[in-house]
């Protein structure tokens, strides 16, 4: 975006540049944090849910299979 300033003012400062220039980063740096907290939020939230799915396959390999008899005979 910097790059393109000069075609949006034509004339501008050296302070007014640089200010740009550090509004893009601190920008940019607050969409990296956002990405990089809802990527961990996710990861936390599937290793819960595939933890419950794992102890609920244990729970119901240890149950009693009723099915099991009629398919016998």
């Amino acid at each position: 975006m910097s790059q393109n300033l000069h075609y949006i003012l034509p004339f501008l400062r050296p302070e007014v540049e640089e200010t740009f220039a550090a509004y893009q980063t601190t920008h940019q740096f607050y969409q990296e944090v956002q990405t990089r907290s809802e990527h961990q939020r996710y990861c936390e939230w599937y290793n819960e849910t595939a933890e419950r799915n794992r102890q609920d396959l244990k729970k119901m390999r240890g149950e009693l299979n009723i099915m099991r008899w009629f398919r016998r005979r």
